[in-house]
């Protein structure tokens, strides 16, 4: 067998575990500053946290601690420097003003703004109350001087925290002009609610393989008898969306006004390669309205085939070329038993993340393969998660990864950096 040529192997660490056992990394997000200099951010979780001295914030929808750190690099990423630690996580860095700002949840959502290029960083400011936010640093998009930030809101439906609620989700689109103070809750728009459970009965899935495994609305599912506990089934749902608009004005979905984006999810199904979507629309009055795409016979839109839409994934919008680029995780062995499963082998037979693979598109329909960014040599050693930028002729792409000293596929002991240089020409 043919082994694949990598197009991009762990250029830099910028993150590594202190103790692999005790603490995690997780959630990578990076953004690339018209200066040149590269902003990381990640955050730390495990059973260790609690311990930790410094700035470690408490979620309370979970009972865990997390701390989010911030990094630079002024050399292309070849070497990182910690510069800042915030008590929030699943943050993402972005540019707007000529500020760099940081926002993630601590079950409400927070922000963080620096006025000097990320070396020294305001006290966090909460944009909600009382509310449950989720999501990961996915994108962000750019349009006639705002910002739009997808991110997902959950019902504070107090189940047990073991319970992974992406049916009670709902995609989230917020947008905020990038002249205004953006740590003000007052300068930002958020959509409608447009939760998956009130518009998708699982009972008409039939034909899809969809649920893959019995599932149930408010707990977990366990699916095989013997061996590793933790293979349960979560409600079928979605998370962890990326917004795109459509600029292509042969596309069926294009829209002239250019008031329409389409939203991309990770769909929790128990099958691979199976995504969700739907589209925002802004109103004349400013108000942002979720609803499913149709299709010319005037069906819903919801499920798509997507490469490694099982998985976090990541889709970047090349203005230049007007492609869209997709950093995603592939699926080699999905069909796999439960129980044959080996016990070091993480959760179900879909939820493989040893390689980190790149596609492209014209369209958001029609993926085509560029190639693996990297892989792990064992499934232990993950490459997943990933966050990506445009520099110049480059894509950046930050990856949350495991090496052999690794906790599990999910709680890794790495954030790694890899570059595809030019990645352009791999287009077709």
């Amino acid at each position: 067998m043919r082994k694949q040529e990598l197009l991009a192997p762990i250029q830099s660490i910028m993150q590594e575990s202190p103790d692999p056992g005790r603490f995690y990394t997780y959630s990578p997000g990076i953004c690339a500053l018209p200066g040149g200099r590269i902003i990381g951010t990640m955050d730390m979780g495990g059973p260790g946290m609690k311990e930790m001295d410094g700035v470690v914030g408490f979620r309370p929808s979970l009972r865990e601690y997390v701390q989010g750190r911030i990094f630079l690099s002024d050399d292309g990423g070849d070497s990182w420097r910690h510069v800042h630690d915030f008590p929030f996580l699943h943050a993402r860095p972005f540019y707007a003003g000529g500020k760099v700002y940081v926002m993630g949840q601590l079950d409400d959502l927070y922000i963080i703004v620096s006025e000097d290029q990320g070396e020294t960083w305001s006290a966090p400011h909460r944009l909600t109350w009382q509310e449950r936010w989720g999501g990961a640093p996915t994108n962000v998009y750019y349009h006639k001087g705002y910002i739009y930030f997808p991110f997902e809101k959950r019902r504070n439906l107090h189940l047990d925290k073991f319970v992974w609620d992406t049916a009670n989700s709902s995609p989230m689109l917020l947008r905020g002009k990038v002249t205004d103070d953006l740590t003000k809750r007052e300068n930002w728009t958020f959509s409608e609610e447009f939760y998956f459970c009130d518009h998708v009965d699982m009972e008409k899935t039939d034909y899809w393989g969809l649920p893959f495994y019995h599932e149930e609305r408010f707990r977990m599912v366990k699916v095989n008898t013997v061996g590793n506990q933790n293979r349960s089934a979560a409600p079928v749902g979605w998370m962890e969306s990326n917004v795109v608009r459509i600029t292509d004005p042969d596309h069926i979905w294009f829209d002239p006004s250019g008031h329409t984006f389409h939203v991309f999810l990770r769909c929790a199904s128990g099958r691979t390669n199976l995504g969700a979507m739907l589209k925002m629309t802004e109103l004349p009055d400013g108000s942002i309205v979720p609803e499913m795409v149709k299709t010319p016979g005037g069906n819903n839109w919801l499920f798509l085939p997507l490469p490694g839409g099982q998985m976090r994934f990541h889709m970047v919008q090349d203005d230049q070329t007007g492609l869209y680029w997709l950093i995603s995780t592939q699926s080699q062995d999905s069909m796999i038993h439960p129980d044959k499963m080996p016990d070091n082998r993480y959760s179900l037979p879909d939820n493989e993340r040893r390689c980190l693979q790149l596609h492209f598109s014209r369209n958001c329909v029609d993926w085509c393969f560029a190639g693996l960014i990297d892989r792990g040599a064992t499934e232990l050693e993950s490459r997943s998660y990933a966050s990506a930028c445009i520099r110049g002729d480059d894509l950046l792409v930050l990856s949350r990864s495991g090496d052999h000293r690794a906790a599990s596929a999910h709680n890794g002991n790495l954030i790694t950096l890899h570059t595809v240089k030019n990645f352009r020409e791999l287009a077709y």
